[in-house]
């Protein structure tokens, strides 16, 4: 009890708080070398070997980062029902000894990274099913032992990179013991072969975040093959660590190459025989607006089977569908009711066998296009090129080639038949018809198109101009008035 005689008014409020602090601080048992605020914890850098004895009972965080504890015993974390969170990196970890995470069963987060543990034992984490990350990274693990991941059936992602691990079991991660699971990193360790036919039996979502790059993996067509399908489908495990992913030539240390970029040590690879990515995935096309039924085709059967489909912007459909646009029947047929071309893309399926525990995944590439009518079955574009061509040549041969010759003769007959023959057939190729094969005095007819005429009968345009000398049979060229034809189309010497 505080005496307030004589005391001032804000000196006694002073007191009254520090009174109350007091007593809150018992009753909560936080640790003197701790900081305390609400559900948070910390005991971060207190050189602490060992766990704190009395720990407040409503802690849902707690960090015990920077500390020099080498062991976690038995029963550590009894008195936290709320743990919800626990970190214990930069410790000196090398055991976790059985039953440690006894009652915390409700922890979520688990930093177990730079410490010194070098095997992951199979008891490590059975009581923590509720577990959904888990981070290991930078110890000095070498192996993991093949169940001690079953027990976290919640897990969300693991971290075990920067250590030295030179295989991994995945067939104990498959997606009927961990259907939450989308990240796994491996990079950064001592692998040098993958066991491809366990890695391609991996749920899409586990491969889509399995992280393997800077690892000494030696060069071989299956391991490319692999990575190279990987990047095809852009996964980000691929697509944010192109340069990391290195691999060595003939196994040898100082021949490391990065294959995405070094691409000519893989050229004799045939990558469409390797097989070795699980089912092949289903495709079908479609138009804008039509409907379109996705099967999902798996070997399961039995009335335990539940279905749910993944689509390309990672939504969760399951029965009877979403917004009236994708709708999901009872054997797992997904339909999609008038397609647009946004819904393109790689659609899962997943079959769940909930007596047997098993599971199996169907993909399928969807694409929607716009439809397009036929094609005209001639092209108007070759058949404009090629009228163009057909005048080009007619055009040169009337400007370059003589008609006709006439062959030279010494006298002059009476008829001018002769040179008439020859006026007529220099016509033949001619934009334009012969002025009259009447009369004198008609004029040329304004229709311009290609003819070929028979030999006019009388002298052109009703007259004939020759020059000739007889004692000089020279070649005369014939010109008829000014509105000849022949004179304004046609420059071609005429032989008499």
């Amino acid at each position: 009890m505080i005496c307030s005689q004589g005391l001032p008014s804000s000196l006694l409020l002073s007191l009254l708080l520090l009174h109350l602090a007091g007593e809150g601080a018992s009753a909560s048992s936080c640790p003197l070398s701790c900081l305390c605020a609400s559900d948070i914890l910390s005991c971060v850098s207190q050189n602490m070997d060992r766990m704190p004895s009395s720990l407040p009972v409503s802690t849902a965080t707690l960090d015990l980062s920077h500390n020099r504890m080498v062991h976690l015993e038995d029963g550590g974390f009894l008195g936290l029902p709320r743990l919800h969170t626990l970190r214990l990196a930069h410790n000196r970890l090398t055991q976790i000894a059985p039953g440690a995470f006894r009652n915390a069963s409700g922890l979520r987060h688990l930093d177990l990274s730079s410490n010194e543990l070098q095997v992951v034992e199979q008891y490590y984490f059975q009581e923590l099913w509720g577990l959904e990350e888990l981070l290991l990274f930078n110890n000095r693990i070498t192996r993991v032992e093949s169940k001690a991941l079953t027990s976290l059936p919640n897990m969300h992602k693991a971290y075990l990179s920067l250590n030295r691990l030179t295989d991994f079991p995945f067939f104990s991660i498959q997606k009927h013991s961990h259907p939450f699971l989308t990240t796994l990193d491996l990079s950064s360790n001592r692998m040098s072969k993958l066991p491809l036919e366990e890695i391609s039996a991996l749920p899409a979502s586990v491969q889509k975040g399995l992280f393997l790059h800077n690892n000494t993996l030696i060069c071989e067509c299956g391991m490319y093959g692999m990575f190279r399908h990987w990047e095809q489908k852009g996964f980000i495990s691929v697509k944010d660590f192109q340069e990391e992913h290195t691999c060595l030539v003939y196994g040898e240390r100082r021949a490391s190459v990065r294959f995405f970029r070094h691409t000519r040590f893989f050229e004799n690879c045939t990558l469409k025989a390797q097989g070795l990515l699980g089912e092949p995935e289903a495709s079908t096309k479609a138009f804008v607006g039509e409907h379109v039924l996705l099967n999902c085709q798996t070997s399961l059967q039995g009335q335990h089977l539940s279905y749910l489909w993944v689509s390309p912007h990672k939504e969760y459909i399951a029965p009877p569908g979403n917004n009236n646009t994708l709708r999901m029947f009872v054997n797992g047929s997904l339909e999609i009711r008038e397609a647009q071309a946004e819904d393109s893309g790689v659609y899962v399926c997943m079959a769940l066998d909930s007596q047997l525990l098993r599971n199996e995944t169907w993909e399928v590439n969807v694409t929607v296009a716009l439809r397009r009518y036929d094609a005209e079955s001639f092209n108007t574009g070759l058949t404009t090129l090629l009228g163009c061509v057909v005048s080009l040549v007619l055009v040169l041969m009337y400007l370059y080639l003589t008609p006709c010759r006439c062959p030279c003769r010494k006298h002059l007959p009476a008829a001018p038949s002769p040179a008439n023959e020859c006026s007529a057939q220099s016509s033949i190729l001619t934009a334009t018809p012969p002025a009259t094969t009447e009369g004198p005095g008609r004029k040329a007819s304004g229709h311009k198109h290609v003819v070929f005429l028979e030999p006019i009968k009388e002298a052109q345009n009703g007259r004939l101009r020759v020059a000739l000398g007889p004692e000089h049979p020279k070649i005369q060229h014939l010109r008829g008035d000014t509105d000849s034809i022949t004179s304004v189309f046609s420059d071609t010497p005429i032989v008499p």
